[in-house]
């Protein structure tokens, strides 16, 4: 991608010059994760978040087939009602079809995998999401495996997540990661969190308390040559939490459900969240709007320690 333009907006350029915190943002979340207007609430709530820590975010899309680093509260809002301005959807972006998006001079909303990639084509550090994707229920049969590890297993970048998306294979997405290289640190936490649930059993090999200690581990695993991510694992706020036993029998709901209608491939993200916010009569959208906001103050601090160090 060094021959790619980017358009930088004029915030994040001169935080960049200057060495200041910058934290980067997806915008799938905006376009297929939440309906509207939670969607547009929920990413303005965590631009503000973030410059209320003293970072600058820098939430990321592709415009007219420009990867933008950092649209505007406009675009934003084209992002939320899910159409660019000539009427088109905008397309759900991962590595295999990023390209493809650019060349057609088209409008696209970036995952983890996308939104890794041209953050660091940027020269931002630290990445904020909800949850990464990984390895789904019944990948032996079906071979599905989010292309967020495959960027994460190659981009030296701190990912700061609520942990993997509660829908997916756990314990295989936890090996996937020590395969690949990819620490995963416990931000005030020994386990993993399970998105909606601030535990899942799953105990982590290492944890930090503060941020500039997972600022140093990061750092240090660069030092060693280390092309990988580093994923910074956040727990839902207590309030917002919803007990694994409970959200565990809606997500058995919504993929018997998924199954049925033949939803697969990118498709299957956004209709599970969908029935999930049905089947806990919201729970799970306010969960996900304040994980969201909580991983951006977390991903703000840490943006600011990285600056200092």
């Amino acid at each position: 991608m060094n021959q790619v333009k980017l358009r930088i907006a004029d915030s994040v350029g001169r935080a960049l010059a200057d060495g200041a915190p910058v934290v980067a943002l997806e915008s799938t979340v905006i376009a297929h994760g939440l309906p509207y207007p939670k969607n547009i609430e929920t990413a303005l709530g965590c631009e503000e978040a973030i410059r209320r820590q003293g970072a600058t975010p820098a939430t990321l899309g592709i415009v007219d087939g420009v990867p933008a680093i950092g649209l505007s509260e406009d675009e934003i809002r084209v992002f939320a009602n899910g159409r660019a301005p000539d009427g088109s959807a905008i397309e759900k972006l991962s590595l295999n079809n990023l390209a493809r998006v650019m060349v057609h001079g088209a409008w696209g909303a970036t995952t983890v995998a996308s939104s890794l990639k041209l953050a660091h084509e940027a020269g931002i550090r630290v990445f904020s999401t909800g949850g990464i994707g990984g390895v789904h229920r019944g990948a032996a049969d079906s071979f599905d495996v989010s292309a967020d590890l495959t960027a994460l297993g190659s981009t030296p970048i701190i990912c700061v997540c609520a942990g993997a998306k509660a829908i997916l294979d756990l314990p295989k997405t936890i090996e996937y990661l020590e395969t690949l290289g990819v620490p995963v640190i416990g931000y005030g936490a020994r386990e993993l969190p399970a998105f909606y649930s601030r535990n899942s059993g799953i105990e982590l090999d290492q944890s930090v308390e503060r941020p500039e200690d997972a600022v140093r581990v990061a750092l240090r695993h660069w030092d060693m040559n280390s092309a990988t991510s580093v994923l910074v694992c956040v727990p839902i706020p207590p309030e917002f939490e919803i007990p694994a036993q409970e959200i565990s029998a809606a997500i058995e709901q919504a993929i018997a459900k998924a199954a049925r209608e033949g939803i697969h491939g990118k498709a299957v993200t956004p209709f599970l969240l969908s029935e999930l916010t049905t089947l806990t009569d919201g729970r799970t959208l306010e969960a996900n709007r304040a994980l969201l906001v909580n991983n951006g103050e977390a991903a703000a601090r840490i943006a600011a320690s990285f600056s200092r160090l």
